[in-house]
């Protein structure tokens, strides 16, 4: 079964306490020093209001799954995905129609080179 890789979960692996500020980490893409640099900025800030959150998140976020990414480049793009999806799809698109040029430039070159295909690829029309 695939998990979700646009949820937010606790991740245990890299955990200090319960894993919720590494699984931000992961979430964001933003290194889980600096969120857990920026929790204890905010409990100060805030007057330790955020303790309580911490835990409650800790209690009501599932835990990662062990292998929701094959790789670290599919990590990031999920990441790249959860922080903008509309960039990601611009960029998909992107992509496509560059792989749409580079294959009419395939077919163009092999068929100009080659008279009898052409030739056959004409009779076909």
């Amino acid at each position: 079964m695939n998990s979700p890789r646009t949820t937010l979960y606790r991740d245990k692996q890299n955990a200090k306490l319960m894993g919720v500020c590494s699984g931000i980490a992961d979430y964001t893409g933003v290194n889980a020093f600096w969120v857990r640099m920026g929790l204890i900025g905010l409990t100060f800030v805030a007057g330790g209001m955020t303790i309580p959150f911490y835990f409650i998140a800790g209690i009501l976020l599932n835990k990662k799954p062990p292998h929701l990414y094959v790789d670290r480049e599919e990590q990031q793009y999920w990441q790249r995905v959860r922080q903008s999806p509309k960039r990601t799809a611009r960029e998909i698109r992107a992509r496509m129609r560059d792989i749409d040029r580079r294959l009419a430039d395939v077919e163009t070159y092999y068929v100009s080179s080659n008279p009898r295909l052409n030739a056959e690829i004409e009779r076909l029309r």
